[in-house]
């Protein structure tokens, strides 16, 4: 049977109105209503290239981001199911025993997914041939037309922020009505319909926490610098940093920091710690959740009356009273992007700021309160053996590093080809 379940109008953020409980109801009642499967499909074992993760590789050990960006217009859907095969362990003939419940199948992809996810769009097809099968993700949004030519089964992708270009796809509206999306029309001809606005009333979106509750097992999702069992979710989207490597800011969330308010995203916190007791820790997924630092405090001092543990991106850029407060509201780790020992380096991926001042923010804390994550960044805009030493020595410890990685839409990328 298909999956009907809808979730409930009380993980909504927002308060709801008499007009919004009605168009509520009128989406539940509409029989244009398509029963939507959102899908992280099956991929190459091991592979963390779900729709939240930064950096889509297979890791040294098992890693596995939430899938936040289809559990966010899954929220938004009635008669929807959010599967994300590759946690879960679910390989393509069970992955197409359930897909063939669905009218429309929405599916996560990534540049070195593409062709996988492809061909599990075109199983997908043949099996039940008037399924319509729509792509999203940071790929779509820089390739559009590259994507729709990778596969005769793919119909329709979304461009930029797609949660609402899915939702008015699932609703049965015309594809030349739905903003923000690229299409084959009958003739086989590629449209790209006008941009879609971003959101900029963060609250009106619905809260994940009942998609994962519904969909999701959690012990499945391991961060190696994470206490298992740990939740990630998002606070705003958007960055106003530039760093010419990041994929989201450049690709899907722009670089305005767009943010949920305190008290909705407490509530929320509140809602997930009842559905998910044995949680461990919650990690705040934002580019830079440091970014608006009187709401970051303001949120710290309420997750501290809710007594939960939680992480958080940071900059290395925060005086000891800020982190003191975090620390003593429940903060136990901040994830910094060094990137860098190399100042010159620094400069050309426009990370800003310099090592010393990175090396600073570590070394200024007492050693029981250093419970960074540094991410350093190898291989960026060049650099030698002296850097290489250089990075080494900021990697000390909890230090990790990542590889470049020329991420489609990303500077990196367009220098190299």
């Amino acid at each position: 049977m298909p999956w009907l379940g809808s979730v409930p109008t009380a993980m909504c953020g927002h308060k709801i109105t008499e007009t919004q409980s009605e168009n509520q109801l009128n989406d539940l009642n509409n029989f244009n209503m398509k029963q939507t499967l959102y899908l992280s499909p099956p991929s190459f074992d091991g592979f963390d290239g779900g729709a939240g993760a930064r950096y889509q590789a297979r890791r040294e050990v098992t890693s596995y981001w939430y899938p936040t960006w289809l559990a966010q217009p899954a929220a938004m859907t009635p008669h929807s199911r959010l599967l994300d095969c590759p946690p879960h362990n679910i390989h393509l003939a069970q992955c197409l025993a359930i897909a063939k419940d669905f009218d429309l199948v929405i599916l996560n992809t990534s540049t070195p997914s593409l062709k996988n996810d492809c061909k599990v769009a075109e199983a997908i097809k043949a099996q039940k041939p008037d399924t319509q099968i729509g792509f999203v993700g940071a790929h779509t949004m820089v390739l559009p037309t590259e994507t729709l030519k990778a596969s005769p089964a793919i119909d329709w992708v979304g461009r930029k922020e797609f949660d609402f270009t899915c939702k008015e796809v699932a609703e049965g509206r015309e594809y030349s009505s739905i903003a923000g999306l690229s299409y084959k029309n009958r003739e086989g001809k590629i449209i790209h319909n006008p941009e879609r606005e971003i959101v900029q009333d963060m609250d009106a979106l619905p809260w994940v926490a009942d998609v994962y509750k519904r969909d999701l097992q959690i012990d499945k999702y391991f961060i190696g610098y994470l206490q298992h069992p740990y939740i990630s979710m998002y606070t705003g989207r958007g960055c106003p940093a530039q760093c010419s490597f990041c994929l989201w800011p450049q690709t899907i969330g722009g670089h305005k920091y767009r943010v949920r308010s305190p008290q909705n995203v407490v509530d929320e916190m509140a809602h997930m710690k009842r559905l998910f007791p044995q949680v461990r820790e919650f990690f705040f997924d934002d580019d830079t959740f440091t970014a608006n630092l009187p709401r970051a405090r303001e949120i710290a001092k309420a997750l501290g009356k809710l007594g939960v543990t939680w992480s958080c991106n940071s900059r290395a850029n925060l005086d000891y009273g800020t982190i003191k407060l975090f620390k003593d509201n429940g903060l136990r780790l901040f994830l910094v992007g060094y990137e860098s020992g190399n100042d010159e380096i620094l400069k050309r991926i426009k990370k800003g700021g310099d090592h010393r001042r990175n090396a600073g923010f570590y070394q200024g804390l007492p050693p029981s309160r250093r419970g960074d994550s540094r991410h350093l960044y190898s291989g960026a805009s060049g650099g030698n053996q002296a850097d290489h030493r250089a990075d080494h020595q900021l990697r000390q410890g909890t230090g990790r590093l990542f590889l470049a990685g020329f991420l489609g839409g990303t500077v990196p990328r367009h220098r190299a080809v």
